[in-house]
């Protein structure tokens, strides 16, 4: 059966279900990772994919007859990742700016590179 994977890094993956421990590891096959940018979205192409436990924010098995009924529109994996990049540059810019404004007011905003991630 067809599978949902959302990984604490905001990555989704969709494949078929192959294995799964105790721990939440997962082993999918035929897996594509699928980018999402506004109504568009675009499929990689990643084969088997091992997945730990830890990094599963959610798991959910895909109905086969409403996948086709999606209002987004499929583009090509080159056209998809130009628009992802874009996407980044642009919440760059206003993240930089939105860091200059509260400066500007005297506060200061800790570096997400120095953060804990948990």
């Amino acid at each position: 059966e067809k599978h949902l994977v959302l990984l604490r890094d905001g990555r989704t993956l969709i494949g078929y279900l192959r294995s799964i421990d105790q721990f939440a590891n997962l082993v999918l096959h035929q897996t594509v990772e699928r980018i999402h940018v506004g109504k568009k979205y675009g499929d990689i192409p990643r084969g088997i994919f091992v997945v730990r436990g830890e990094n599963v924010v959610l798991l959910g098995e895909i109905d086969l007859e409403k996948e086709s009924d999606t209002p987004l529109q499929q583009v090509s994996i080159k056209e998809i990742l130009e628009e992802q990049r874009v996407e980044q540059q642009a919440k760059q810019e206003s993240e930089k700016l939105k860091v200059q404004a509260l400066k500007e007011r005297g506060l200061s905003v800790p570096r997400a590179d120095t953060l804990d991630e948990y």
